[in-house]
């Protein structure tokens, strides 16, 4: 079976449009917009860290833009006990009416990308995803 590699990169350019109107309308830059849905919808990440691992943003990019976030009252940083090195990214109140807009944002993304779709593709579609997500950790975890 061959893979269209083309895929993801036309998911994410598709996606970096749909935000650029909100990114201007909030008057920050995308990849600040990036970290605080990040943040927003993955709790158990709460560190610069963590994005740069799981985002795959370079480390630089991260830390301007946090800077940024931190600056404008989005964000705060608060130490993490017992290791002076990190700290951990807390999203304010001021970003939640932001982390919303943008979390409606996604769905109608997402809603878009499922348009002439059943519904039952769409289950199968996202069973075989969580198949292929689980078979992703067993290979990561060394299994398979």
């Amino acid at each position: 079976m061959k893979i269209n590699i083309e895929f993801p990169r036309k998911l994410l350019e598709v996606y970096n449009d749909a935000c650029k109107p909100l990114c201007k309308k909030l008057k920050l830059p995308q990849t600040a917009f990036d970290i605080l849905m990040f943040l927003g919808n993955n709790p158990q990440y709460q560190t610069a860290r963590d994005i740069v691992k799981i985002r795959n943003i370079k480390a630089n990019l991260i830390s301007i833009n946090v800077e940024k976030l931190v600056k404008e009252g989005y964000l705060r940083r608060e130490e993490i006990k017992g290791d002076r090195r990190k700290t951990k990214l807390i999203i304010t109140e001021k970003a939640h009416p932001v982390i919303k807009e943008g979390q409606q944002l996604q769905q109608g993304f997402v809603d878009q990308l499922f348009d002439n779709t059943t519904q039952e593709d769409k289950k199968i579609f996202i069973h075989v995803m969580k198949n292929m997500d689980k078979n992703l950790d067993d290979i990561l975890k060394g299994g398979n």
